[in-house]
């Protein structure tokens, strides 16, 4: 808005009369943001603030904050002195756990979950071939610690970020 000697005066006049800066805003076509604004530039005085408090409420908040606060006292239980203290039990071994065998799957399922046998827990899990077909099966090569696959697999499968950005420039 170009602020004219006018628009300027409309502004002082409105703001003597006490109309809110959005009412102000609606009379000369602005925003009320601009009113704000322009109010601030040409250093009209402050106005009050819109909300009313209760002044007791606020000595009460002021008081609050003043007194320091104590942690909470937590209860404290003791063993009553008359019970005698328990003997140590003897833990029996436990025994082998027995073999779970799994239910034969509905012949109807759309989606079979087969585990498929590791040599070890260090053995590559990188899929080769189609799964479902006669000629798939997992790499089985040595793993890399802490990674589920060789160290040829494993550059295929954990590509750094930056590499990425390089190949697509």
């Amino acid at each position: 808005m170009d602020w004219t000697a006018q628009a300027i005066e409309q502004l002082r006049t409105l703001w003597a009369e006490g109309h809110s800066t959005a009412e102000i805003g609606r009379r000369m076509g602005v925003s009320k943001n601009a009113i704000v604004g322009k109010a601030h530039r040409l250093n009209l005085s402050a106005r009050p603030s819109p909300i009313r408090r209760d002044p007791a409420a606020q000595a009460r908040a002021a008081q609050r904050t003043l007194q320091p606060r104590r942690p909470p006292q937590l209860p404290v239980f003791r063993m009553p002195a008359s019970q005698p203290a328990l003997a140590p039990r003897r833990v029996e071994p436990a025994s082998a756990p027995r073999p779970v065998v799994a239910p034969p799957a509905p012949v109807a399922q759309a989606a079979v979950v087969r585990s498929f046998p590791r040599s070890s827990n260090r053995s590559c899990c990188w899929p080769l071939g189609e799964p479902g077909t006669p000629g798939f099966h997992f790499c089985g090569g040595e793993s890399i610690f802490g990674k589920p696959y060789c160290a040829e697999h494993a550059a295929i499968a954990y590509v750094r970020v930056r590499d990425r950005r390089e190949d697509a420039a």
